[in-house]
């Protein structure tokens, strides 16, 4: 994966001082910050007592809260952007949940008639039995691991799973807090990965490794999986977490698995820091997190192996395009400010000079 080094450089210690030193204080900035701590604390005890969020309607209202707790005393200006920004993030939701309805629906035609794609079962079944030399991963791994008490490893998949239902919206409201031109350089990305993922939706309906093996449906390829993403958050307290994350799953798509978002958000998020870590180690180790989604997703059943590496690639083919994009785009307006620079006046010629030519 292409990434580009955009990470700020450290000012000298001088510097900063200087720049404190006539820089007038804030007085709202001590306000923002005792609200949104004041915030964050109770948003984290009311996972506690109500349970995680799963729908992105109630998390991106809760991000929009946070957002007011973080500008209060901002200019109007800030609040125009702000209002600007979260119409844009809502519109793609909006149009992610709407075009991901259709992987199971199909797409209207004008109104005319109703285009359905088939569905993909055998094959992404049968390409991972490819990679895996004539094993299905996910059976593998429940056979093995899976048992009626809940083990440590059931907590690490259970809370890895969920983390893609608030880890991005969070990412993105601590960069538009903090540099809304880096905001911008995210949701390029991730508004591109969506608009990818969505046609997939439409073309390409995926049944999920547990609806293969459901007695549910007409399939049976594969021994029942168990489904249960959510008994290792509700093993650590969360406990009214699981009526509501059986009713997300109830509501949500069964067949809009091909490519894995969650594997997508779990890889775009460490992609776009990468450039700001240095030690080769932090690297590697924050790049373990999108290895355990995958890992996670295929124990829990939830996705077939192949659904995450599409995912992974569809989120590198993004980074490529866009940092190629922007690449040109700065050489671009480099050579149009050379361009518009006055030419430096040709050199007096002294007496010398001219004696010596």
């Amino acid at each position: 994966m292409s990434t580009t080094t955009e990470a700020p450089t450290d000012a000298s210690r001088s510097l900063r001082v200087a720049v404190r030193s006539a820089v007038p204080f804030e007085w709202f900035r001590p306000v923002r910050l005792t609200l949104m701590f004041t915030y964050l604390f109770g948003y984290l005890w009311w996972l506690k007592v109500k349970g995680l969020t799963v729908d992105r309607v109630s998390v991106a209202i809760a991000v929009g809260i946070f957002l007011l707790c973080a500008f209060i005393g901002r200019s109007w200006r800030t609040w125009g952007v702000l209002l600007l920004d979260c119409v844009a993030y809502c519109t793609m939701w909006l149009a992610y949940e709407k075009t991901r309805g259709a992987a199971d629906d199909g797409v209207s035609v004008f109104g005319l008639f109703r285009v359905k794609f088939p569905l993909q079962v055998e094959s992404v079944r049968n390409i991972d039995k490819v990679m895996f030399f004539g094993h299905d991963p996910n059976v593998v791994l429940q056979e093995h691991f899976w048992e009626r008490t809940v083990r440590w490893y059931d907590v690490v998949a259970g809370s890895t799973y969920m983390t893609h239902f608030v880890f991005p919206m969070i990412v993105m409201a601590a960069l538009w807090a903090t540099s809304h031109r880096q905001w911008a350089r995210f949701m390029k990305r991730f508004a591109s990965l969506l608009f990818i993922a969505c046609i997939m939706f439409v073309v390409l309906p995926t049944a999920p490794p547990w609806m293969v093996g459901s007695p549910k449906f007409p399939y049976g390829l594969i021994p029942e999986l168990h489904r249960n993403a959510g008994r290792g958050f509700y093993h650590i307290g969360f406990e009214s977490f699981r009526d509501g994350y059986k009713l997300a799953l109830s509501n949500g798509n069964g067949v809009a698995a091909m490519p894995s978002l969650h594997a997508s958000f779990a890889l775009i998020v460490p992609a776009f820091f990468l450039p700001w870590i240095r030690p080769k180690w932090l690297k590697a180790l924050v790049l373990l997190f999108p290895v355990v989604m995958l890992a996670s997703l295929v124990y829990l059943g939830e996705h077939w192996v192949i659904d995450g590496l599409v995912g992974w690639a569809i989120t590198g083919g993004v980074f490529w395009f866009w940092n190629r994009f922007e690449r040109r785009t700065r050489r671009r307006r480099a050579h149009m400010a050379r361009a518009c620079m006055p030419a430096p006046p040709a050199p007096e010629l002294t007496p010398e000079a001219e004696v010596s030519a």
